[in-house]
């Protein structure tokens, strides 16, 4: 699927788990409240955004991991859009504000508490492709709203 929703918006004043909110203002550096606690491997303008797929929160949550939307430190849970498009150079609208998936996330041990026995390494792109987070950096500034669709644009709509 080219369209999803957003059933999560999170954000922290530093850290994980990210906190539930209802609405994201979104500047170029990222949701406006949102902090990250080492700023050099997390945030900047090509990491303003962290994003996850509800469907593989559920399949982790079925493999026995107490993970929720936040806990992994995303700040956008999208619900029925192909994760497998989810790669570098695609590009989103979700609400007013359209981003470019800039690189997968690496997991490290401060996601720990959501995994069985701290192995966050469940959600690394290179030991379980298909599974990680994705960075996004922010194209067009604006709003994003629970509820709101997430949109795959094709490269002559971005």
């Amino acid at each position: 699927m080219s369209v999803g929703r957003v059933v999560g918006l999170q954000r922290s004043g530093g850290g994980v788990p990210k906190l539930p909110i209802e609405r994201a203002e979104v500047q170029l550096t990222g949701i406006v409240g949102d902090w990250q606690r080492d700023r050099r491997y997390h945030g900047g303008p090509d990491r303003a955004l962290c994003l996850y797929s509800a469907e593989l929160i559920g399949a982790l949550r079925v493999e026995g991991h107490p993970v929720w939307p936040g806990a992994m430190g995303e700040n956008v849970t999208i619900e029925g859009l192909d994760w497998a498009v989810m790669q570098p150079g695609a590009r989103l609208r979700i609400g007013t504000v359209v981003l470019e998936i800039t690189n997968f996330a690496p997991p490290c041990n401060t996601i720990s508490g959501a995994f069985t026995d701290g192995r966050f390494k469940r959600a690394s792109e290179k030991v379980h492709p298909g599974w990680s987070r994705v960075y996004a950096r922010i194209i067009r500034e604006g709003v994003i709203v629970l509820g709101d669709q997430a949109e795959l644009l094709s490269p002559e709509l971005s």
